[in-house]
């Protein structure tokens, strides 16, 4: 067969590229609208394999439900594995229907990423469908998310409302997402709640320490002469909140009858440090070591939540230690001057 100039079906993108030396067209593609394209059956073949199975018997290939725009789009990415900008604005959710029936995975990977970028409070509805139907995961999920996030708006849309008469398995199964990722939400919102709160009494112990150990502004040990300057602390954020607690218990009368929340308080902080600490010979905290012997002597088994609250408060003190600069450490270990 002769070679002959034929040029390659005529759609936008197309205009940058006139002509291609091809053979003779050897089968027809035919739009739902009685369109037919010529074609060639081994680049048809060699770009999808459900053409490649349909070819050998059929020399007009009927493609059905989408545009005859569409159906030109699809044959000439097919030939040139490009698609435009404009094209996937027209044609992007026909194209994706296309190219999974036909099981073009390069057009496929294109269309999920195009629609991606187009999907809307409008639309979102119609590509979510289109997604599940076209095994297109990563799809569907952002469409969900954007669904979750827009909720009052997509729910006013005429996609929804159809969604909601015809089609209430999808309804269901999108309203358990969002109840799952609303779940999720919380559950990590909880989760950071509590790694704040590890965070802050793990920051607590190292503040009572150094306290009890160097000394700051108004409370310090017995052999160390606290400093007199009036400006709080710099070196942690609760320290000032922490020797008012302190001087607050050894005046407060009420604490012996237990009725002091503020005394209970400082008890607790007391107690949680004695079961992290790891030096109680030479721990210059109160009753440090006195605290972890009356809970041997009197055989405590402390209750669940208790432990897993200093496992995590050890864990925290033990992260923030190994986060903070060595040089840092020092300069904040370090007694400052007079």
């Amino acid at each position: 067969m002769d070679a002959l100039v034929f040029p390659i079906p005529s759609t936008t993108h197309f205009h940058n590229i006139q002509t291609q030396v091809l053979p003779e067209p050897d089968l027809y593609l035919q739009t739902p609208g009685g369109k037919r394209i010529p074609a060639h059956a081994t680049i048809l073949a060699s770009a999808s394999p459900v053409l490649e199975n349909v070819i050998p018997s059929n020399r007009i290939v009927k493609i059905h439900g989408v545009p005859d725009g569409a159906v030109t789009a699809f044959v000439g990415f097919l030939y040139s594995s490009r698609c435009t900008e404009e094209d996937m604005d027209k044609y992007g959710m026909h194209l994706l229907a296309l190219s999974h029936v036909y099981l073009v995975t390069q057009l496929k990977q294109r269309c999920i990423k195009g629609l991606g970028e187009r999907v809307s409070t409008e639309n979102v509805v119609d590509v979510l469908q289109l997604a599940r139907l076209c095994d297109a995961p990563d799809l569907y999920l952002k469409c969900a998310k954007l669904l979750t996030n827009h909720f009052k708006a997509v729910k006013e849309t005429e996609g929804w409302k159809f969604l909601e008469n015809h089609d209430p398995w999808l309804e269901l199964d999108i309203l358990r997402f969002m109840d799952e990722l609303e779940s999720r939400k919380r559950k990590l919102r909880k989760r950071r709640e509590e790694e704040r709160l590890y965070a802050q009494l793990s920051e607590a112990m190292e503040c009572l320490e150094h306290i009890c150990t160097e000394g700051c502004t108004h409370v310090g040990p017995y052999d160390v002469e606290v400093g007199r300057q009036r400006g709080p602390c710099s070196k942690f954020a609760t320290c000032q909140g922490l020797q008012v607690l302190i001087r607050h218990l050894a005046t407060c009368k009420r604490r012996v009858s237990g009725g002091c929340l503020r005394c209970k308080r400082m008890w607790q902080l007391f107690r949680l440090h004695s079961s992290i600490c790891l030096r109680q010979d030479s721990c210059k905290v109160p009753l440090c070591r006195q605290i972890q012997l009356k809970m041997e002597q009197e055989n405590r088994k402390e209750d669940a939540r208790w432990k897993l609250l200093v496992r995590k408060v050890a864990s925290a003190k033990a992260m923030s230690s190994l986060a903070l600069p060595k040089r840092k450490r020092d300069e904040e270990t370090r007694p400052e001057g007079p």
